[in-house]
């Protein structure tokens, strides 16, 4: 694939290069969109815990803690992908 970048983002791409913190301009696209994405992930989290503070609390009790052991290993065993969101 090629893609043509604006000459302010290809300079400022090259200067990173020049100044050898990457190996080329590629290592720095990659980079960056790699920060893009944890950018992205922070703020669905934040999302969810906004979510979380304005919802109703659920309590805590060894019965909810059984409850949700269950349900993800039913999810395991169909095979379900967790969200990226409860991932390490």
């Amino acid at each position: 694939m090629s893609i043509t970048l604006n000459p302010d983002v290809e300079a400022k791409a090259r200067q990173k290069v020049d100044a050898g913190l990457y190996a080329d301009v590629d290592t720095v696209l990659l980079e960056a969109i790699e920060l893009l994405d944890r950018r992205d992930k922070v703020e669905r989290l934040r999302a969810l815990i906004r979510e979380g503070e304005e919802g109703e609390g659920i309590p805590y009790s060894p019965e909810l803690l059984a409850e949700i052991e269950q349900e993800s290993e039913e999810r395991f065993l169909r095979g379900a992908i967790p969200k990226p969101d409860v991932c390490p």
